[in-house]
C-alpha cells in the first residue's frame, strides 16, 4: 500500500511538473512576436533567448562537464538541431505565420519521427500510429486552407517544417543519448545543448548588429505597451530554463507516453494566448483543423510498439521540455 501510494503521488507530481512546462512552452511564442514585431530579427531573438538561457544553466554545465569527452557527437548534434535549428526555424516561422499555426506544424513532428521509424530503420509501427500520421497531414490541410490557394506565407510554412525536421533530429539523438551503459545526463545535455547552440547562433546571427534600444523600448502585446526587456526575461527565464527544467523532471517521473501526450497541450496553449493577445483568430476550419492535427499526434504517440526497451524511438516520445526551446515554442 505504501509502494503503491508512493508511486502515486510520484505520477501525480509528474503530471504537474508536464503540465508546467507545456504551460510555459506555450508562452513562449506569444512573447517573442511583440519583440520581433518591434523590429527584432527572429535570428536575434532566437540569440537572445538561447544565450540567455545558456547563461543561467552555466553552473548545470560545469556539474556535467566530462559530458564534453564522453559525448561531444551527441552534444554538437543536440546544440545544431534541437537548439539552434528548431528556435531559429520556429521564430522566423512566427514572422509569417500565426502563433498557433507554427506550432501546429511543428506537432507533426511525432508523425516524421515514425516515418524515420518505418522507413530508415525499417522497424516496424501499427496501425493505428499511421492512422494518426493521415489524421495529422489531413488537419494541417484546414489549418493552412489549402483549397484557397495557400492562404498562409509560403515560406512561414516552410520554416515551421524546418522546425519539425530539427525536432525529429532531437528524437533520434535523445534516443542514442540515453541507451547504452553510460547514458548521458539530459540535465547535462540540455546545458550544453544551449551553451554550444549559442555560440552557433552567434556566428550566424551576428548579434553585434542588434538594435539594442529596441529591448530598452515598450513592444505591443494585447494593445499594451509592454517593457521588451520584461517579454525577454520571461522568454529566457520561464519559457526555456523553466519549461526545460520541469521537462526533464516530468519525463523522470512519467513515462515517456504519458508525458508526451501531456505536452500536445502546449499547441493549444500556446493558440489560446495568440488569440486573446495577438488577436490571431483563426476561422472554424483551421479550428477544426488544429484539434483533427492534435488527435493524430495524439494517436501517433500513444500507439507506439510496447517494447519501449528494445524500440526506443518507436516506443518513447519526449515531452516538450526535451523537444522544444521550441517551441516554441
Amino acid at each position: 500500500m505504501h509502494v503503491s501510494g508512493s508511486h502515486s503521488q510520484q505520477r501525480n507530481a509528474g503530471l504537474g511538473l508536464a503540465l508546467l512546462s507545456a504551460l510555459t512552452f506555450g508562452g513562449s511564442g506569444v512573447a517573442a512576436k511583440p519583440l520581433i514585431e518591434a523590429g527584432l530579427a527572429p535570428l536575434e531573438v532566437t540569440w537572445l533567448r538561447v544565450t540567455g538561457a545558456a547563461l543561467v544553466l552555466l553552473p548545470l554545465a560545469w556539474r556535467h562537464r566530462r559530458l564534453l569527452t564522453r559525448r561531444p557527437g551527441l552534444l554538437m548534434g543536440f546544440a545544431l538541431l534541437a537548439v539552434a535549428g528548431v528556435q531559429a526555424c520556429y521564430f522566423a516561422a512566427l514572422s509569417r505565420i500565426p502563433v498557433g499555426v507554427a506550432l501546429l506544424v511543428e506537432y507533426l513532428a511525432p508523425a516524421l519521427v515514425l516515418g524515420w521509424v518505418r522507413f530508415v530503420q525499417r522497424r516496424p509501427v501499427s496501425r493505428a500510429a499511421a492512422i494518426g500520421v493521415v489524421l495529422a497531414v489531413g488537419g494541417l490541410a484546414c489549418v493552412v486552407e489549402v483549397w484557397s490557394g495557400l492562404s498562409f506565407d509560403p515560406l512561414g510554412l516552410l520554416l515551421a517544417f524546418g522546425a519539425a525536421f530539427c525536432q525529429v533530429g532531437y528524437f533520434v539523438l535523445s534516443d542514442h543519448g540515453g541507451d547504452g551503459r553510460d547514458p548521458a545526463d539530459p540535465l547535462g545535455v540540455i546545458a550544453y545543448g544551449v551553451l554550444i547552440g549559442a555560440g552557433a547562433l552567434t556566428v550566424v546571427g551576428r548579434p553585434w548588429r542588434i538594435d539594442w534600444t529596441v529591448l530598452a523600448g515598450r513592444a505591443d502585446l494585447a494593445g499594451a505597451r509592454v517593457p521588451a526587456l520584461l517579454l525577454l526575461a520571461w522568454i529566457v527565464l520561464v519559457a526555456t530554463v523553466v519549461a526545460y527544467l520541469t521537462g526533464v523532471l516530468a519525463v523522470r517521473r512519467l513515462s515517456p507516453q504519458v508525458a508526451g501526450v501531456v505536452a500536445c497541450l502546449e499547441a493549444v496553449i500556446a493558440t489560446v494566448l495568440a488569440w486573446v493577445l495577438l488577436a490571431e483568430h483563426l476561422g472554424v476550419a483551421q479550428v477544426v483543423g488544429g484539434v483533427v492535427v492534435l488527435a493524430g499526434a495524439l494517436i501517433a504517440q500513444t500507439s507506439a510498439p510496447k517494447a519501449a526497451a528494445a524500440e526506443p524511438v518507436a516506443a518513447s516520445v519526449p515531452v516538450a521540455g526535451e523537444r522544444e526551446l521550441s517551441s516554441g515554442g
